[in-house]
Formats: structure tokens, sequence, C-alpha cells
């Protein structure tokens, strides 16, 4: 079993996922401080101040002995109040499409970069031939 388990590990495409999983994370990371830091703030700008972070819809009620305020969701979901947080979904939903796109420009780049050498044009396959040889004979019986 452990030879098995070493063979298994020993395979480039585990070590090249473990890998993309681990700079995947630091990725994620650095993409998702560029959107809570310098993406959000604009467009929070551009909504008057708006953010969307702290964003949400109250479901249950609120406890009467929580004294905290009201607008503070960190502060409500630490006092166990149900509630919808639409903002931190939207703020989610931004950071994927901002790591999706920048994945999507750097595969195209790298495609565009490692285009494979122009390979000569296969020649013909067996039944290639034969159907040839067959079509060139039948033209020389024909009156």
């Amino acid at each position: 079993m452990f030879q098995e388990f070493k063979t298994f590990i020993a395979r480039g495409n585990v070590l090249d996922l473990a890998v993309a999983v681990v700079i995947g994370a630091a990725f994620g990371t650095i993409v998702s401080s560029l959107t809570d830091g310098i993406i959000m703030p604009f467009i929070g700008a551009a909504t008057g101040g708006v953010d969307f972070s702290s964003h949400y819809l109250l479901i249950g009620d609120v406890p009467a002995s929580y004294t905290g305020s009201l607008t503070d969701y960190d502060a409500l979901k630490k006092a166990g109040v149900a509630m919808f947080g639409y903002g931190k979904f939207l703020t989610a939903v931004l950071n994927f499409l901002i790591i999706a796109f920048i994945i999507f420009q750097i595969v195209r780049t790298a495609n565009k970069l490692v285009k494979p050498a122009d390979a000569a044009p296969a020649g013909p396959t067996p039944s290639e031939v034969l159907l040839a040889e067959i079509r060139d004979e039948l033209k020389v019986r024909r009156p």
C-alpha cells in the first residue's frame, strides 16, 4: 500500500495540482485584498459611500438583551441574529469574477505564447491511398 501511495504522489499531475492549489489560494487572497481595499471603495464612492460588505436583511428577531447598533452587521451576527448578508455575497461574486477574468487572461496569453510549431500536414492514410488508386483505375477504364 505504501508503494502505491508513493507512486501516486510521485506522479507529476498530483504535484502540479498541489502547487496550483497553494498558488491559487495565495492569488485568491491577493484578489480579495484588491477587491476589498481598492475596487469596492471606488464602487462605494460612486454609489454615495455605500459599503456592500455590511448590507444585509434581518430575517429573525433581535434578542431583547442586544444593546449594540442595529446597523452593525458583525455585532448582530455575533449576537446570533438570523440575517441574509447579501453584501458579503456580492463581494464574493465580484472576487470570483475578477479571479476568473485574470486567470482567463493568463491562460489566453500563455496559449498565444506557446503555440505549437506548424507541423507538416499528415500524409494520406492507407485507406485514402487505396481509395485514390481505385479512383484512378476507374478513370483509366472509362471510355
